[in-house]
């Protein structure tokens, strides 16, 4: 276990050392992407950080399963598959003074997607707008389809520059801390306000610009990064085509597990005191503000500051002392994301018509939202994504074989018995990736088989109600706001993951880190040189 230093020395690539001066104590509850990125960019800034998981291992969702079985090992991703806008990786390693190309090697995928109709339709994502485009006016026969496309990207690009200007790299609980007051009567900023598209949803920006049903139930899976339904999600949230499109999708080889081990060895460099398997039961508060932690174990540890990467509806309700949870309570306004199924199957064969990223599309995308976020039922005919890695990187199966993950979205945990509908719903997934998926001969290639449920996902990760992704993001006005990173109730409190801004995804949960910290260091910065102003006579 890396131990606490009084101080943090990094090295540049040309070798120069840079040395911190000492920071504050800092405890980081959670070791997801989230907390890990806090961690490292508390560290590379000079601060004492120690990182606590109630986990045997540290990396949260981001966790990895091996499966024996007598044709060999497959290996799975646990967790997130796909990684999107590695620029906020790259600013990460780069606070240390890092490449994150010397960490991870990733693999950029092309296409993006590869998505499968019930008509038997098949449509491939690429990453070029343009021929992403054509490949929509083939698929429907209407030029005027693919020229939307274009359309649509054009407006989500204007979203994701509004988002990076207005929305990202700082902190963010509500309209008013997005703007600065004095510029809100500029032109540019009202052209900007007017442009988010307040009181749209995601699904009617989408079919204003493709109406084709097919087209356009492609176009809403965005939205299922963030684990919402797309016609209660705002649509500045269409954003999020355009960061894919122009960052990329990509593989990092080893899978999305190497993520958090670059950064676990990063941490490790950096000084963190890695404690993995020490559950915090309490966030201490003396003279208004946090003052440290205690674990299961009854363990006192005194910190400055505690960086939160639990999910922030459960930290301010099972951490905080009563008067702060009452306070949050009163003002909670949050809905838990959707949960899932997920299916880790170790086949015998690998099917080639499948790409790396896989949508096997529901019958009618509006019948499955409406099930899953407004009966709170299982869909019945339901979307699946699945993921084959096998053709970027053979090792995760035997020769011939393929490690294949399946994910459908299911509701929330509200009161399903999971361990009663389990089989059913399986059989329902199943016949799925039979049919639309083209892979009729399926049970018979299953060699290894493992799975977790919302309850299981409830459980593993002390997530709110099983949520995958955190919290929805429902209200067409609102929707797109988290928890801020930093406190408003709970001076030295901070937060990152999922369930705080900007909310759930590889990038933007690794963004949340960075900016917990960044917020942490700031009113480090100001109470340091608060501190050492001279009083006045």
């Amino acid at each position: 276990m890396a131990k606490v230093q009084s101080t943090t020395a990094n090295k540049t690539k040309a070798g120069q050392k840079i040395v911190a001066k000492v920071g504050q104590r800092v405890g980081v509850i959670g070791s997801g992407l989230g907390g890990l990125a806090a961690a490292c960019v508390l560290a590379a800034r000079g601060h004492q950080v120690v990182l606590f998981d109630k986990n045997p291992w540290l990396g949260g969702k981001a966790a990895v399963l091996h499966a024996a079985s007598e044709l060999g090992d497959f290996r799975f991703d646990m967790g997130p598959t796909i990684l999107t806008v590695p620029a906020v990786l790259e600013r990460i390693f780069a606070e240390a003074g890092e490449n994150m190309h010397d960490w991870l090697d990733l693999k950029r995928l092309d296409p993006q997607w590869r998505c499968f109709f019930t008509d038997g339709g098949v449509l491939d994502l690429a990453e070029d707008v343009a021929t992403a485009a054509e490949n929509i006016r083939a698929f429907t026969g209407d030029a005027a389809m693919g020229d939307g496309y274009e359309q649509f990207l054009a407006l989500s690009e204007n979203l994701h520059r509004i988002s990076e200007n207005f929305f990202f790299w700082r902190s963010v609980e509500g309209i008013s801390d997005t703007m600065n007051l004095k510029e809100n009567l500029k032109l540019s900023t009202l052209k900007d306000v007017l442009a988010l598209r307040m009181g749209q949803s995601v699904a009617g920006t989408i079919r204003r610009h493709v109406p084709d049903a097919r087209v356009s139930q492609m176009l809403d899976h965005y939205t299922q990064y963030v684990g919402s339904s797309p016609y209660a999600s705002p649509a500045v949230l269409c954003a999020i085509a355009h960061m894919q499109a122009s960052g990329g999708v990509w593989y990092p080889m080893g899978g999305t597990r190497a993520v958090p081990e670059a950064l676990m060895k990063l941490a490790t460099k950096l000084g963190v005191d890695l404690r993995p398997g020490v559950e915090i039961a309490k966030v201490e508060v003396a003279e208004g503000r946090v003052c440290g932690v205690t674990d299961t174990q009854g363990h006192h540890t005194p910190l400055n500051a505690v960086v939160s990467n639990m999910d922030s509806v459960r930290t301010y309700a099972e951490l905080v002392p009563e008067p702060v949870q009452a306070a949050f309570a009163k003002q909670n306004r949050y809905e838990a994301a959707c949960s899932g199924v997920v299916l880790y199957l170790g086949l015998n064969k690998r099917y080639e018509h499948l790409a790396h990223h896989n949508f096997i599309f529901s019958r009618d995308a509006k019948e499955e939202f409406t099930a899953i976020y407004d009966r709170a039922e299982p869909a019945p005919d339901p979307t699946c994504y699945v993921a084959a890695p096998s053709s970027t990187e053979p090792g995760v199966a035997p020769a011939g074989g393929e490690a294949l993950y399946v994910l459908v979205h299911t509701p929330a945990l509200q009161g399903h018995d999971w361990k009663t509908l389990y089989q059913a719903y399986r059989q329902v997934i199943l016949d799925k990736l039979k049919t639309t998926g083209g892979m009729p001969d399926l049970e018979s290639r299953i060699v290894t088989e493992a799975c977790l449920t919302p309850q299981d996902i409830h459980e593993r990760y002390k997530v709110l109600n099983g949520a995958i992704y955190g919290l929805a993001s429902h209200g067409l006005f609102t929707g797109a706001f988290k928890p801020g990173n930093r406190s408003k109730l709970l001076p030295g409190l901070y937060l990152a993951g999922g369930a705080a801004h900007p909310g759930p995804g590889m990038p933007m949960v690794m963004m949340s880190g960075w900016i917990a910290a960044d917020a942490l260091d700031q009113d480090a910065k100001a109470q340091e040189a608060l501190a050492a102003a001279p009083t006045a006579a």
